[in-house]
C-alpha cells in the first residue's frame, strides 16, 4: 500500500511539473527570433506574438532538430511556414527532417531548378504531404497574425530557372512587427545585392541576419548603408574551413557601430520584441 501511495505522489508531482512547464511555455505576446546554432549553415526560427512558427532554412543536417527542441515546447509539433531561401545543402538538408517530424502547413520557395539529392528529397516530401506551396517573386507580401513578411527579392518568379550561383537566387525579405524590422537575405551575394541597391525599395531594418555566413562576397558597404542595422547576427560554424565570418565583413559592421552576435561564439542568439523595443541576447 505504501508503494502505491509513493507512486501516486510521484505521479502527482510529475503532473505538477508538466503543468508548470506548460504555463511557462505559454506565448508572452512578443515576437521571438532564434538564430539557431546549426554549424556551418543557416536556420532561424520565428515565434510570432500569436504563437505561430516560421522556420527559415534548416541547416546542413539533422542538428536542427536538437536546436528546435531547445526553443520550442516539447508538445508543439506544428510549423506554420517553412521558408527555403535557396536549395544549397547547408540550408536545405535539415528541412527534410523537419518535414518528416512536424506538421508543416505551408512552404515558401523560389522553385528554381537545381540537381541535388537533398532538394529532390525536399520536393518529394512537400508533394507527398500535399503541403501548400507559395512561390516567392509573385509580388505579394505574406501576413501571419500580427507580423508581415515584406518580400523584397526575387522581383519576378524564378520557377524553373537555373542559376550558376544559387546564392543569387535567394529569397530576401523583411519581417515587420510594430515599429521593429528584421532583415533576412539568405545567402544573397554582391550581384543580387546590387539589384536591391539599385531599386527604390525600403531596405532599412533594426536587425540584420548577415548574408552567406558573413562572407566578403556578400554584406557590402553599400547594402549595409541601405539597411542601417543596429544588430547583426552571423550564422557560421566554429573553425569552418571557409574562414567565415570574413574580417572584411566584420570591419564593415564595426565601422557602422553595429552590435555583432555570432553563433560560432555565442550559440543560439535570441531576439525579442514587443513591437516598440528590440533586444538581443545569447540564449544561454
Amino acid at each position: 500500500m505504501e508503494k502505491i501511495w509513493r507512486f501516486f505522489y510521484c505521479g502527482l508531482f510529475l503532473a505538477f511539473l508538466v503543468a508548470v512547464y506548460c504555463l511557462l511555455s505559454l506565448p508572452d505576446g512578443k515576437l521571438h527570433v532564434f538564430v539557431l546554432d546549426v554549424g556551418q549553415g543557416d536556420s532561424i526560427l520565428i515565434q510570432t506574438p500569436g504563437d505561430e512558427y516560421i522556420l527559415i532554412d534548416g541547416g546542413p543536417d539533422d542538428k536542427v532538430m536538437g536546436e528546435l527542441a531547445k526553443v520550442m515546447p516539447f508538445y508543439e509539433r506544428t510549423v506554420d511556414l517553412v521558408i527555403l531561401t535557396h536549395p544549397h545543402p547547408d540550408h536545405i538538408n535539415g528541412i527534410v527532417d523537419v518535414l518528416k517530424r512536424f506538421d508543416v502547413r505551408e512552404v515558401m520557395m523560389t522553385g528554381v531548378s537545381y540537381n541535388y539529392p537533398g532538394y529532390n528529397a525536399f520536393l518529394e516530401q512537400v508533394a507527398g504531404q500535399n503541403i501548400h506551396v507559395i512561390y516567392a517573386g509573385n509580388g505579394s507580401d505574406y501576413k501571419l497574425g500580427s507580423v508581415v513578411l515584406d518580400m523584397l527579392y526575387p522581383f519576378t518568379s524564378f520557377q524553373g530557372r537555373m542559376f550558376e550561383n544559387q546564392n543569387n537566387g535567394s529569397i530576401v525579405f523583411r519581417l515587420l512587427y510594430g515599429k521593429r524590422i528584421y532583415y533576412f537575405p539568405g545567402d544573397l551575394e554582391l550581384e543580387g545585392e546590387q539589384k536591391l541597391i539599385a531599386s527604390t525599395l525600403d531596405l532599412s531594418a533594426d536587425f540584420f541576419k548577415a548574408a552567406h555566413h558573413g562572407s566578403r562576397t556578400s554584406n557590402s558597404s553599400a547594402i549595409l548603408d541601405r539597411i542601417r542595422p543596429q544588430y547583426a547576427v552571423i550564422s557560421a560554424g566554429a573553425g569552418n574551413k571557409y574562414g567565415h565570418p570574413h574580417p572584411e565583413t566584420l570591419d564593415h559592421l564595426k565601422e557602422r557601430g553595429v552590435n555583432i552576435f555570432r553563433t560560432d561564439l555565442d550559440g543560439i542568439v535570441e531576439s525579442e520584441s514587443d513591437g516598440e523595443t528590440l533586444v538581443l541576447r545569447r540564449l544561454h
